[in-house]
């Protein structure tokens, strides 16, 4: 039996539960724009999230510039497709933001869990082990040990449920994580993140194996609706999680603002 679509399926949810799932280590605020800054450790944890659209959308951008250009960091932001971030998007054209990372969010409901028969041992943790990290941070991290440092203070941010898919070599070859957010607004909720597998293993179902126990793992903490992200350009992913029950709900980009080139020596 496929998995019911999620009771709640409205993005402002959705924006609050990612948040909280991947939280940044600062924050501030701009007229209603929450501020995000985590040494430039992903997209996410450094961007912009809009709440609501300000008034005055120049002073907002003046302030976000400053806040950023004080940690030495360039002004992104996320924008989720939606028709109140359109005079944002025509704002930030205007002052020549660059587009990125086209993301798709995709939800599922309570159901049936594929019964997947994995090759590979699953076992699940509290917090990443430190094998589960340098495995991950190989294939999605953008850094050294400094920045994989703060990606796992990220992480442990959020209650959450690390799974690791260990080969008869007693070697990490799978990763994933799944978020479980303790307010009200996150009860029932729960979010897969840090799908990785080594390139060696893929397409031999790893990655189906380690979404599966995260279900089960979300079943055992009563969470019964599931989101995760997944990028555009990734269709091998979506099709992966299109077989576990999961479907496209709302897309999101990053806007970020031009580089500045130093004055010449000449």
């Amino acid at each position: 039996m496929p998995m019911s679509i999620p009771a709640v399926t409205d993005l402002d949810t959705l924006e609050g539960l990612m948040d909280l799932a991947w939280p940044a280590l600062e924050t501030s605020t701009a007229q209603g724009w929450l501020l995000r800054s985590a040494g430039s450790v992903t997209q996410r944890a450094n961007s912009v999230w809009p709440q609501t659209c300000p008034a005055d959308l120049s002073g907002a951008l003046t302030e976000a510039t400053n806040w950023y250009a004080a940690r030495r960091q360039p002004v992104i932001f996320q924008l989720t497709h939606r028709p109140e971030n359109a005079a944002l998007e025509d704002f930030l054209d205007g002052h020549h933001y660059s587009r990125q990372s086209e993301t798709i969010i995709m939800t599922a409901g309570a159901g049936s869990r594929r019964q997947v028969d994995p090759e590979h041992r699953i076992v699940l943790d509290d917090a990443p082990s430190q094998e589960w990290l340098e495995l991950w941070w190989s294939i999605d991290g953008r850094g050294g040990a400094p920045e994989r440092a703060i990606a796992r203070s990220i992480m442990l941010g959020a209650p959450s449920v690390y799974a690791s898919a260990i080969d008869e070599q007693g070697r990490t070859v799978g990763t994933g994580r799944l978020a479980l957010p303790g307010t009200d607004a996150g009860l029932g909720w729960g979010g897969i993140y840090s799908m990785a597998v080594h390139p060696a293993l893929r397409r031999q179902g790893v990655a189906a194996s380690i979404v599966d126990a995260l279900l089960a793992a979300g079943s055992d903490a009563a969470r019964s609706d599931y989101w995760l992200m997944v990028t555009a350009a990734n269709t091998g992913a979506q099709e992966l999680y299109g077989r576990a029950g999961f479907a496209e709900l709302g897309r999101y980009h990053y806007r970020q603002a031009p580089l500045r080139r130093a004055p010449s020596a000449c």
